[in-house]
């Protein structure tokens, strides 16, 4: 049984971080549309949030995809370094 619950518990956290990633992802897309057409812009704290919850590698693909961010020294470093943080959490914690 604790098998099981320990299973299904690594398949919800699989599944969040599929989400936030592709949540992070859309977010660089539409602020870089939205900075192109001069409208309302993500603030970055919502970006830096969602990286900071799971969703570094989805900020980082949208930065390398949209060529967004990518002069920001903050988000050149922190982006990176938070992706290295969240693949050691996951071999870590989830693969074993």
């Amino acid at each position: 049984m604790a098998f099981a619950v320990t299973e299904r518990i690594y398949s919800m956290i699989y599944i969040y971080l599929i989400v936030v990633n592709v949540l992070a992802f859309w977010l660089m897309h539409h602020d870089k549309e939205a900075a192109k057409a001069r409208k309302w812009r993500t603030p970055e704290k919502r970006l830096w949030l969602f990286a900071i919850i799971g969703g570094a590698a989805g900020i980082w693909a949208g930065m390398i995809q949209f060529r967004h961010k990518t002069k920001h020294t903050s988000f050149q470093i922190g982006v990176p370094l938070l992706v290295l943080v969240d693949v050691f959490i996951v071999a870590k914690y989830l693969i074993g």
